[in-house]
């Protein structure tokens, strides 16, 4: 679509293809099954699958980010700014502080990786909670936006499903990864 927007609304993002979005949960477990990973970060909402799916196959908890302060939730919260590069509108994301501690293991799952601000989003939230970020997940990275390198050269683990380099009206060109 226009403006680099990739739709893939026919399996993640508004109809949910079940059995394939498990097997990413799968392969997701599999790559950070030797990390005493111990609670899964999300932010609502299209990560929420994949993270539900991967938090089950790897028998752990699975938390999900707001995006906006709701009534149940109390003040008690860790919070961070994040600007959405599909929606372009900044929110103050949120987590109850009861449901991330300090000596959590985290890995962070989402649906995609443009700029990376959701994931810096959530990386603030896991350092306000005093937990340590062990990975990043993705299941798309928009490869041309840069956000993904930038992290790996701060020395962060982005582990990415699929990694599109370019990307047209009709055709996309996806990065080779060594496995």
């Amino acid at each position: 679509m226009p403006g680099d927007i990739l739709k893939v609304d026919n399996f993640l993002n508004h109809a949910i293809d079940v059995p394939f979005i498990l097997e990413m949960g799968r392969e997701i477990a599999n790559l950070y099954a030797k990390t005493n990973v111990n609670k899964i970060l999300t932010i609502e909402t299209s990560g929420i699958p994949i993270a539900f799916a991967a938090a089950q196959v790897m028998g752990i908890p699975m938390v999900f980010v707001k995006k906006n302060k709701s009534g149940n939730i109390s003040d008690d919260v860790y919070s961070a700014s994040v600007t959405s590069f599909t929606k372009k509108n900044t929110y103050d994301a949120v987590v109850s502080k009861e449901f991330l501690a300090s000596g959590d293991r985290v890995l962070v799952i989402d649906d995609f990786l443009a700029k990376g601000n959701a994931l810096n989003g959530l990386m603030d939230i896991i350092r306000q909670a005093g937990a340590e970020l062990v990975g990043c997940a993705i299941a798309i990275e928009k490869g041309f936006q840069g956000g993904g390198d930038e992290l790996r050269a701060r020395g962060i683990r982005v582990e990415s499903l699929a990694i599109v380099d370019s990307m047209t009206d009709t055709a996309l060109t996806f990065r080779k990864q060594s496995m």
